[in-house]
């Protein structure tokens, strides 16, 4: 986050130069720390909507796409990522 961001101007900033894609930001789904160096991060997770532009990888990721539950669970993926979006109810249950 940039000084003075607020959550919802960082998220679209951030989703934009790194997907494409613009968003409107939706309610909190959950939120996790993160060990980092000396301390933690703390991270806040909100549900958005895709309200343009077109999925690209940005100049930090080489790959970009959609997938749907099944394949979401063959990727490597942040340690507990997927825990935390079931507990979140923000998969489809299979």
């Amino acid at each position: 986050m940039e000084r003075d961001e607020t959550d919802e101007q960082a998220l679209t900033r951030e989703l934009l130069e790194e997907t494409g894609l613009s968003v409107t930001v939706g309610p909190l789904a959950g939120s996790v720390t993160r060990p980092f160096k000396n301390g933690v991060f703390l991270i806040f997770d909100y549900t958005c909507q895709v309200s343009g532009g077109v999925l690209r990888a940005g100049d930090d990721a080489s790959d970009a796409r959609w997938v749907d539950s099944a394949m979401l669970t063959t990727l490597p993926l942040t340690e507990g990522l997927l825990e935390a979006l079931s507990s979140w109810q923000c998969l489809p249950r299979t």
